[in-house]
């Protein structure tokens, strides 16, 4: 199996840098306190940093307002995720527990200030994408049971026609969603070559220590650019 960024997203991110890790033989049926212990200590470091801060103006956050503009989405309306996790904090609001493999990935988000997915592979047999959208494609929103079709030429990551996020990295959906029986799980990290490579490295580093720590799983660690526009594993 491979994840691949499409040349016609290379052609309006061609700065585009994805950390991939993936994780096999997972346990996510239990629960793992020291993941808890680091979702609170995220939490609390990003409520410190963004308090009466305005999110979009940081500089970490810029860059992704920026490539969505670069891609045809307006920033204020469609939120990248970290944006939006962050503007949430700043309010004084908490993130919910939803189970250790997500509060994992959003504790890695914070700490690094990037935007990350989850996507279970249980089942999959074709390669994970991301792509401009297509006739056929479908999303199911995570908040309802309403299917979608995502305009053509929106930049979304894909299985076959199963759209797993919307607008690059504003929604995800409910094909893909992690739950307590969730054996096989793709985390990418989205970032840029001139910006932040070196902080996706980091963070897939840590989330393929901690994933290998705490759940004594397989896992692979690789990543995508305009120069190797595919991993596989």
């Amino acid at each position: 199996m491979k994840f691949e960024i499409t040349d016609n997203i290379f052609a309006k991110l061609p700065n585009m840098y994805v950390g991939v890790v993936v994780a096999d033989q997972v346990d996510n049926s239990q629960e793992y306190p020291e993941i808890a212990d680091l979702l609170d200590q995220s939490m609390q470091d990003a409520k410190y940093r963004f308090k009466d801060v305005n999110v979009k103006q940081d500089p970490q956050i810029v860059p992704y307002r920026e490539a969505f503009r670069q891609i045809g989405v307006n920033p204020n309306r469609y939120l990248c995720s970290v944006e939006a996790l962050f503007k949430r904090l700043s309010k004084g609001k908490d993130l919910p527990n939803i189970n250790p493999l997500v509060d994992l990935n959003n504790a890695i988000s914070m700490k690094y200030t990037l935007p990350m997915g989850t996507h279970t592979l249980d089942g999959v047999t074709t390669d994970i994408k991301m792509r401009l959208a297509e006739s056929g494609d479908t999303f199911e929103d995570l908040g309802g049971d309403k299917v979608e079709a995502p305009d053509e030429g929106e930049v979304v990551y894909a299985v076959d026609h199963e759209v797993r996020t919307r607008r690059w990295t504003w929604r995800q959906s409910k094909f893909g969603m992690i739950t307590p029986d969730t054996k096989t799980v793709f985390f990418p990290i989205d970032g840029f070559t001139d910006f932040n490579q070196e902080r996706v490295d980091q963070a897939a580093a840590e989330l393929e220590d901690k994933l290998q720590e705490i759940f004594h799983c397989q896992t692979v660690r690789g990543f995508v650019d305009q120069e190797h526009s595919s991993f596989e594993w």
